[in-house]
């Protein structure tokens, strides 16, 4: 009885955690949209973004590794995969794709990425979706369509998809190399290392020309009121990405990737709150039933995962803690 009440709380703690991430993670669009209107360029916007989360993390990170430097030696690879595909390459294609097709498009392929860490945990480990999985995606992925309002004549270029595709993937990476516990590794040093790393590749971006770079130091609007350039980007940089890839890396940890996956849809949603509070952006009726339909959505994915109690239940190594 003491053990599956472990297991319940775990379990509880981590919905939170992983609300909390896609709470955090939904606010950076409302804050880069300002940075846009007053000149950023969107690579700008994220190369700023991910440096001052690095940074921000970075001391904590040294810390909490105490002195074990031998866990970045051993885990290299991962971290470089982290670093270049959860982050970096998420960033860069997204913004690829946006520069070429709809927002809204790009946004839905990108959020295909539960579908593909259930497939790729299916054809990797064999864990087969249930029926409930399945619905859960298929209703998830409905309510996106509306929340997206994808349907009204949105313009499709292919190049865009296979950048949004690929977008998709780095995402999908995200949540399976976030979920690893056998690192050994502080989810703060994982998220500040793969920070650092995505820095350091999206400024070459940059630099050779790949990512358009430019910037203002001009006020930034918001529908409150003006703000300086530097408060949006330390509210990025802070709470929308240090703070948001820490929560996002626990949660995934203490659920699984495929359920974590799933929940993180509620960023979606979150990012129409912030449109709203922040922007004045006011979502269509449609759109608030495509929210009701992602949450319903995730809610079936948990109710159809019985099988997926390993991932719910293996206790953190303490190393990890």
């Amino acid at each position: 009885m003491g053990s599956a009440t472990h297991h319940t709380s775990r379990t509880g703690a981590g919905l939170a955690v992983a609300l909390g991430a896609a709470l955090s993670f939904g606010m950076s669009g409302a804050w880069a949209r300002g940075l846009i209107d007053a000149g950023w360029t969107p690579g700008a916007a994220v190369t700023a973004r991910i440096w001052v989360a690095a940074l921000v993390l970075l001391v904590p990170a040294v810390l909490a590794l105490r002195g074990r430097w031998g866990l970045l030696r051993r885990n290299a690879g991962m971290i470089v995969a982290y670093g270049l595909l959860a982050v970096t390459a998420t960033q860069l294609c997204y913004f690829q794709a946006v520069a070429v097709m709809d927002v809204g498009i790009a946004l839905l392929i990108e959020y295909t990425a539960p579908v593909a860490v259930v497939l790729w945990l299916w054809l990797r480990r064999g864990e087969q979706p249930t029926r409930r999985s399945i619905l859960g995606a298929v209703v998830a992925f409905l309510g996106l369509v509306l929340m997206l309002d994808v349907l009204t004549g949105a313009r499709v270029d292919v190049g865009g998809i296979f950048w949004a595709l690929a977008a998709m993937v780095g995402a999908a990476t995200y949540f399976v190399l976030s979920a690893r516990e056998d690192t050994g590794l502080p989810p703060i040093v994982l998220a500040a290392a793969g920070l650092l790393l995505g820095g350091v590749g999206l400024t070459l971006a940059g630099i050779v020309g790949v990512l358009p770079m430019a910037w203002s130091f001009a006020d930034v609007g918001y529908r409150f009121g003006t703000l300086p350039w530097f408060v949006p980007v330390l509210a990025i940089g802070v709470l929308a990405t240090a703070l948001a890839y820490v929560l996002g890396i626990a949660s995934t940890r203490m659920l699984g990737s495929r359920l974590a996956s799933f929940i993180a849809l509620a960023e979606v949603v979150a990012a129409l709150l912030f449109g709203w509070l922040l922007l004045g952006q006011l979502p269509a009726p449609v759109q608030l039933v495509g929210g009701v339909l992602v949450l319903a959505g995730v809610v079936i994915v948990k109710l159809g995962e019985p099988a997926a109690a390993a991932e719910l239940v293996e206790p953190l190594p303490e190393s990890a803690r």
